[in-house]
This record gives structure tokens, C-alpha cells and sequence, in this order.
């Protein structure tokens, strides 16, 4: 299916001349859900009154489920870790640990006002970020995320790799995209993965496709296709726990 957000100019989200760059933070242990919504909604707030700079984070949490506003009750099958009801965009998904989640808050009212061309950017960063591990990220009308094929498993069949939720308040993004590098795919089994139930349609991992990359390799790639797209970035020095 041809997906129009593929058509959408990206050149326009780079940050403006007076935005200056993106802060730059990575914390290397696992992050409690809700302490990390509120830090993101405070600096979201502070980014809307000029007060800090645009900040994209990246974490862990402990395992985890998360419900946006599109959830349905439904497609929780097992309650096997916490599930949080959460503002983002989207339905039932996982976090845990062998998953970079970025928490992205940008200001789209200097970058671009448009939630669309925002969300392509998203998509673009992820599938920069993929192929710099010979991976091919695709995009799909019909469901979100980012997605490979897999015809090792069958004709027609494909895998999740890449999650994206976001949130906008006062044109200041949060939340944002979950990549796996590594995670226990079973846990993905206790959910319907943002809502998608056709058994073509799986979850994967950068090492469940045969790719051992590290989580710092993973954050390299990250930041490189972020400023590709998106503009420059600045590391928080030294970048906190």
C-alpha cells in the first residue's frame, strides 16, 4: 500500500537558526515509568515557555506495558508486568530492558506546527538509524511503527521492530519511539502489540534478525540519523543515571 507520509518534505523539521542544538541525554540504568513521564512533562513545559532546550532522551525501563489513547482493554492478554495508562498516541504496547525508548520533546511550533510531517520525521530517523546495521525499515499506511520483511517466515509476513507514540502540548512534543535491539520478544506475547492481531504481523529485534549489535552502537546510529534529519545535537556532560 502506498504510504503518502513518504511523500511529506522532512527538510522542514530541522531545527531553526535561533533554536540552536538538541540536548543530547542518555541515562544507563533502568527508568521508573512514571518518574520519567513527569520529568518529561516538566521539561516539555519549561521547553514551551523558553526556558530549557529541546531534549531527546534516551532510556530503559523495567518491563512494562503501556496503553494509549486508542487502547483497548481487550488487548491486554496477560497481566504479567504493570500496565500504565499513558496521553501518547496508539494502543497497547511493551517496554523493557534490550529496548532503547527515545523520549523525544521538541518545539514543532518553531520547527513545523504538523503532526503528520512530525511523524514522518520519526519514521525517517528510525529507518536511518536501521540501515546503518544493513537493515531495512519500511513504513506502512495501514499500521504504524516501522516494520521488515520476513520472508523466512512466509509469504506476506512481517515484524515490528520500531514503535512510535508521541504526545504534543502547547506544540512541544513527548513521549516518542521505542527501538529493539535486544528485548525478551516473549514478553510482546502477554499483549496485541499496538492493536495489530493478523498472525503475518510479529515483533522482532535487531539481534533477533542476526545483527549483535550493542546498545551503544545503537545510540551512535541514533544520533548520527537524528541530526540528519532533525538538526544538531549537544551531550549533557556528564549525562546523568
Amino acid at each position: 500500500m502506498v504510504n503518502v507520509r513518504e511523500n511529506i518534505g522532512l527538510m522542514t523539521l530541522s531545527d531553526p537558526a535561533e533554536g540552536g542544538a538538541v540536548e543530547w541525554r542518555i541515562s544507563d540504568s533502568a527508568l521508573d515509568y512514571l518518574d520519567a513521564v513527569a520529568a518529561m512533562e516538566a521539561r516539555a513545559a519549561a521547553i514551551a515557555a523558553r526556558e530549557a532546550p529541546e531534549l531527546v532522551w534516551l532510556l530503559e525501563h523495567p518491563p512494562l506495558y503501556t496503553s494509549g489513547t486508542s487502547g483497548k482493554a481487550g488487548d491486554l492478554l496477560d497481566p504479567r508486568f504493570p500496565l500504565f495508562s499513558t496521553g501518547r498516541g496508539g494502543q497497547l504496547t511493551y517496554h523493557g530492558p534490550g529496548q532503547r525508548v527515545a523520549y523525544v520533546m521538541l518545539d514543532l511550533k518553531r520547527r513545523r506546527p504538523d503532526v503528520r510531517a512530525f511523524v514522518a520525521a520519526l519514521e525517517d530517523w528510525i529507518i536511518r538509524t536501521l540501515a546503518a546495521f544493513n537493515v531495512r525499515g519500511e513504513r506502512r499506511e495501514d499500521r504504524v511503527g516501522v516494520w521488515v520483511k520476513r520472508p523466512d517466515k512466509g509469504p506476506g509476513f512481517e515484524d515490528k521492530i520500531a514503535a512510535i507514540g508521541v504526545r504534543l502540548r502547547r506544540w512541544v512534543s513527548f513521549h516518542g519511539i521505542a527501538i529493539n535491539v535486544e528485548p525478551d520478544l516473549s514478553h510482546f506475547s502477554a499483549i496485541v502489540p499496538c492493536g495489530v492481531a493478523d498472525p503475518r504481523y510479529g515483533v522482532t529485534s535487531l539481534v533477533d534478525l542476526g545483527h549483535p549489535v550493542t546498545m551503544a552502537d545503537v545510540d551512535v546510529a541514533l544520533r548520527r540519523a537524528f541530526e540528519e534529519v532533525f538538526g544538531s545535537t549537544a551531550a549533557r556532560v556528564p549525562e546523568p543515571s
